[in-house]
């Protein structure tokens, strides 16, 4: 079993911890439990029953009428939301449902399903992409087994591999891209969306993976030279330091334009060396990726 704290729920529903403890005192439906200093935890159960609510509320539902529902009416109505953006938030919470109750055929099954009807890229965009930033929280305070992440992770890592292998483009850009994880950083998600894009347009792809040394960069830059360099950084290991590393790419990748994506570019305040460019969402991600044609 899982215990999350009030703020991962705020992060995962989008709902705001001040008002989760307010529908708490007035309604019925989320009874947390608390750790013996009175701190308010959450388990699995509560998780999903949330995410359910905090969607029928978004779209049109008051609290109140949701707070007289069964389980099985809930889930109801969740299943006759019209509105297309409902329905692709109904997926993801289908997939954090799935992913904390380690229901591989469940998970795998949605996302398949998914990719049936609306196309992998549609899937990236609207699906995986909203999951992984969602959960993204999770992985960096540890509110997850590992175990749940490998095994989910895994599954969508087939995915986006497939996806990668069968994509191709009507274009030829005459650009290659340089991707890769810094030391300490494991979570390929992200960039393997990135590759799929690139390819996807187009654009040559020489892909290192994840947690590779600062030197072997510089070393396939100066043998291949890349037009520019790509990283995504979603949860690095406690001994990563973020301004050194930026210190240390300035220094070693020769002024080759360096971009860094992922959460801890979007949370990150100093001042940016001239060569590194932050792309802080998905939309600068592509808008970047369709300069380069």
């Amino acid at each position: 079993m899982n215990a999350f704290t009030i703020k991962d729920l705020e992060n995962l529903t989008g709902i705001k911890a001040h008002t989760i403890r307010i529908w708490e005192q007035r309604y019925s439906f989320l009874k947390p439990n608390r750790t013996n200093t009175n701190i308010r935890y959450y388990t699995n159960e509560e998780l999903k029953k949330i995410l359910n609510i905090a969607l029928l509320n978004k779209y049109g539902y008051k609290i109140s009428h949701i707070d007289r529902m069964s389980e099985p009416e809930i889930n109801e109505k969740i299943i006759t939301l019209n509105n297309a953006l409902a329905q692709q938030e109904r997926v993801i919470n289908d997939l954090i449902q799935t992913m904390v109750d380690m229901d591989t055929e469940a998970f795998e099954a949605s996302l398949s399903d998914y990719i049936k009807h609306r196309g992998i890229e549609k899937t990236i965009n609207q699906i995986i992409f909203p999951f992984m930033e969602r959960i993204g929280v999770l992985w960096m305070t540890g509110h997850i087994i590992p175990a749940q992440e490998h095994l989910m992770s895994n599954i969508i890592r087939q995915k986006m591999i497939v996806a990668i292998d069968s994509a191709k483009s009507l274009l030829s850009v005459e650009k290659t891209g340089l991707l890769f994880l810094p030391e300490g950083e494991y979570h390929e998600l992200g960039l393997l969306f990135v590759y799929y894009l690139l390819k996807s347009r187009g654009v040559k792809v020489l892909y290192l993976g994840a947690n590779v040394p600062i030197d072997d960069v510089q070393y396939v830059i100066r043998e291949l030279k890349p037009d520019f360099l790509f990283t995504h950084l979603t949860s690095v290991s406690h001994g990563f330091n973020f301004d050194r590393f930026i210190t240390q790419a300035v220094k070693k990748f020769d002024n080759v334009p360096f971009l860094i994506s992922g959460r801890l570019a979007n949370t990150y305040e100093k001042k940016i060396p001239q060569a590194v460019h932050f792309k802080r969402s998905l939309q600068e991600v592509t808008e970047f990726i369709g300069s380069l044609a």
